[in-house]
């Protein structure tokens, strides 16, 4: 799963809290308590990431977390699998082309590997990380 760190800062004016994302290159949102704020900061990340795999953009890897004002923000289960899935394919150095050769489909399916909008089959992610020399593990936790 990807998390990403959300910089949870007191709204004084408006109350709420105001959420930025120090990792990423833009983003910012609120809430009026701290659970409104975390589910609109899931929200963001999800967008966030989705407009950096969208312009063909390297999504920035998440650095520690630094204080007590910030929490880690988890992208969904398959989003994180696709995020994770464009990541390693632009750090391959491959193309579309030669990624839709390996896995036998139209290039221009590739696109929907990335496409959080698309809800991609298991099997399709495990053959495109395959195809980059990658193995999908899932894992199981209990909730918290």
């Amino acid at each position: 799963m990807l998390y990403f760190n959300a910089l949870f800062e007191p709204d004084l004016k408006e109350g709420g809290f105001v959420v930025t994302f120090p990792d990423m290159k833009w983003g910012v949102t609120q809430g009026e308590d701290e659970d409104d704020a975390m589910a609109m900061a899931a929200d963001a990340v999800e967008m966030i990431v989705r407009d950096y795999i969208e312009r063909g953009e390297q999504i920035p890897r998440p650095s520690k977390v630094r204080g007590r004002k910030y929490r880690m923000v988890r992208l969904p289960a398959l989003q994180s699998a696709k995020a994770e899935l464009y990541m390693a394919f632009k750090e391959s150095g491959m193309r579309k082309a030669e990624m839709a050769r390996r896995l036998g489909i139209p290039k221009t399916t590739v696109d929907r590997l990335f496409d959080f909008a698309n809800h991609t089959r298991l099997d399709q992610m495990e053959a495109a990380f395959a195809a980059l020399g990658k193995r999908l593990a899932v894992e199981i936790q209990d909730a918290a």
